[in-house]
Order: C-alpha cells, then structure tokens, then sequence
C-alpha cells in the first residue's frame, strides 16, 4: 500500500480545497488534480470540514478576536478543528500538525494564531459546544433558509432529515441480474472479507465504502454502484420487453444501465453536457449494454426528436440536490434560496416538453434528488394542473408520490409517475 502523506500536507491541501469552496467553487472540481496518493485524506478533511461548516464557523467567531481575513488561513483552521473533533485521541498532532502546515500560508506569519486558535478551541470545547446547541446554524449544521424550508416541508421529521444529511452517505451496490444474483454476490463479498448486507433481492449495503477495484466482478459488469433510493426509478417506471423509452436527463448513466439490466429495451439516452455523457457509454460499456445516446438538451425536441413517440420516459431532472446534500456537502453553502426557483423553472420547462414525446397511455417518471416542494410535489401539482391528460399513476407512497428522506441506507429522493391518457 502507497504510505499516507504527512498530515500537514494533507491540512494545507485540504485547506486550498475549502478556501475554493468558500470563494464559491464547486469542491469536486477544488480537488481535481490531486495524486491518488494523498486525495483520500484531502478528500476526508475537507468534506468532513464542510459538512460542520456551520459548527466550525461557529466557533471561529469565538475565537478569533476579529474576522481572519486570509481565507486559507481560516480554511486550515476549520480542516484542523474538524479532525479534533473527529479524532480527539490525536488532538496534540493534529495541532502541530496543523502549525506546520500553516508555515507555507503567508510565509508563515500565521503560525501563532493557528496554533493559539487551536489550544484555545481545546481549552474551551465544552462551552463552545453548549453555545452551539443554543445556534440553529451551528447546531443543525445547514444555512437558517435551508432548516426553515423543511421545517416547512416536514413539520414532524425535519429534525431526522437534517441529521441524517450531515450523516456520512452509504455506499450500495445494484447487482446486475443478467450476470449474477443477490445471495451469490453477497457470498462473493463475504469472501473478500467486506462486510456488507441485502437489502433486497439485487441491492447490496456495505458495511463501509470500498474502492470499486476491491468489488469482486466490478469491472467485469456484475456490479454497480448506485444508491438505493436512486435504484427505484428503474422499477417505478414499469417497463416492458421491447418499448421505446427516453432517458432524458441521463449521466452519468446508472438508471439508464438499470433499466437495460432488467429487460431488452430501445433506449435513448439523452445529456446536454457530452463529458457527462461519455460517463454513459463508459458505465454500458462495462456492463455489456448498449443505447442511443445523444448530447442535446432535453428540452430542443426539435433538434434530437425523431418523431417516434416514446412509450416510457425518465425525466431525473436538474435539482438542488438537497436530498444528497452529505455527498456534496459544499452545495448547502454554496446555494441561495433564489437557485431554488431556477431549478423549478428548468424542471417545469423539461416537463412540458417531454410530454409532447411521450405516447398516449405512456407513462413519464419524474425524478429528483431533493427534498424541498417546490421541485416535487409542488411542481407535479401544478403540471397536472396545466395537462388535463395527464394524471397521477402509483408510486408506492402517499398520494401517488414517493418522497424518500435520507437515512442510514439511501438518499433523499422524490417520485411521481404520470400517466398520458389515450
């Protein structure tokens, strides 16, 4: 095995990464061009620093006796005060640690106040942690407008939505039906000695995430790795054998490879970014499936459309993300509660469109991986509104709607099946 980089070099790259994030940059591409050798610990530092940023936040208010300007500086400290709390064993090394790193900032002028923050932090950790339970940001861990929609959205259970999105996300795993079955493949795991458990018949939960070279058969095509939550919509979307079907919002291809696992279909799978979409034709590739893909945007039917009408689509739709937020956990600080109408106005443009492409007696899912109304349920109620033929077909959930919070085994997703009447 590759040996671990030292933990400052670890802090001062994770801090790069999170000051990016601050300035508004997205954190997947923040991280881009790191070495396999050191992304791992970067990686962990740094979604671990964003997921508690408002905890974080808090206490750098606390401590520091006016607002720290560099924000690198500030980055390294909220990254070093992330692993005191997560690894409260090692807190004198990651201290040092964290001052070593702190001399390639600035030329290092910032050593003495990395260091006093951090003994300061330990000092006084009791007191900061009772003021931040009394903080709805520091406590929570999401923006004040973020609670205040799903305490809106979930009166009863707003409090286990937004504990568990600051959860670290599962990792499970769709076993590809065509090549293998549930109980084998989970023997398989046991065997490789990764603990793991069925959550049903070709859906697998791991004890803890695994790189895909460790999963026995991966890159033979026995195996994918797709939430739970995200591996409804291949059922929900009822497909037969034979029917023409459009994946209209496609990468990185996991539903689309889904629905060709289960049955022989004519699918076209559409994306508007064509790196994303080479994603598509990688994840078929390996499985030994194959579709029609086309870079277009969903919504120009003039320009992709062939005139055939489709007899199933899946319409996974530009969202927030809300619902997979501990994935991502820069897009909960990085969102305005105004992007939440621009989602909203995309997701009803897309709609419209596609129903004109969808055959009579067909059938559409809308799909999501947000939690707030405004891109679910509000935005079905208001199509259904518009379309006097369109109405609403069973999910399994309440009303005809299937909203999955996150929890310990999936993401927070949301369902609707819309039927065109003939």
């Amino acid at each position: 095995m590759p040996e671990s980089p030292p933990l400052a070099t670890s802090l001062l790259a994770a801090s790069t990464a999170i000051a990016a994030v601050i300035s508004g940059r997205n954190l997947d591409a923040a991280l881009t061009g790191l070495s396999t050798t050191i992304r791992p610990a970067v990686q962990d530092l740094a979604y671990g620093a964003l997921r508690l940023y408002g905890r974080g936040d808090f206490f750098l208010e606390r401590l520091l006796q006016s607002p720290l300007q560099n924000q690198q500086v500030r980055a390294l400290l909220l990254a070093a005060m992330y692993r005191l709390e997560s690894r409260a064993e090692d807190a004198h090394t990651t201290v040092d640690q964290a001052v070593t790193a702190a001399q390639s900032i600035a030329t290092g002028r910032f050593k003495g106040l990395v260091n006093g923050v951090l003994r300061n932090a330990l000092r006084q950790y009791e007191s900061l942690s009772s003021a931040a339970v009394e903080n709805e940001v520091a406590h929570w861990q999401h923006p004040h407008w973020w609670i205040t929609k799903l305490r809106k959205s979930f009166p009863d259970t707003w409090q286990q939505v937004l504990t568990a999105a600051n959860m670290r996300p599962p990792m499970c795993l769709r076993i590809n039906k065509r090549k293998c079955d549930g109980p084998t493949y989970l023997a398989r795991l046991i065997e490789a000695g990764i603990g793991a458990r069925a959550l049903d018949d070709c859906t697998i939960l791991l004890d803890k995430p695994q790189s895909v070279d460790a999963l026995p058969g991966f890159f033979d095509g026995v195996v994918s790795v797709q939430d739970w939550g995200a591996q409804r919509a291949a059922a929900l979307l009822d497909t037969q054998p034979g029917m023409r079907v459009l994946d209209a919002c496609a990468a990185p291809g996991g539903k689309t490879a889904h629905l060709l696992e289960l049955f022989d279909l004519d699918v076209t799978a559409i994306d508007a970014d064509a790196q994303r979409l080479g994603r598509v034709t990688d994840n078929l590739r390996r499985l030994d499936l194959s579709a029609t893909l086309k870079t277009a945007d969903c919504r120009a039917i003039d320009i992709w459309w062939d005139g055939r009408p489709f007899q199933r689509i899946l319409a996974d739709v530009p969202c927030s993300a809300s619902g997979v937020v501990r994935r991502h956990p820069d897009a909960k600080w990085l969102r305005r509660p105004t992007d939440i109408a621009k989602f909203a106005a995309t997701q009803r443009e897309i709609l419209d469109a596609l129903w004109q492409v969808l055959a009579p007696g067909g059938k559409m899912l809308y799909c999501t991986c947000s939690v707030f109304s405004e891109e679910n349920g509000s935005q079905i109620s208001a199509f259904v509104a518009r379309y006097p033929d369109a109405e609403r077909s069973a999910t399994g959930g309440i009303d005809n709607e299937l909203q999955l919070n996150p929890s310990a085994e999936h993401d927070g997703f949301y369902y609707a099946l819309l039927t065109k009447r003939s």
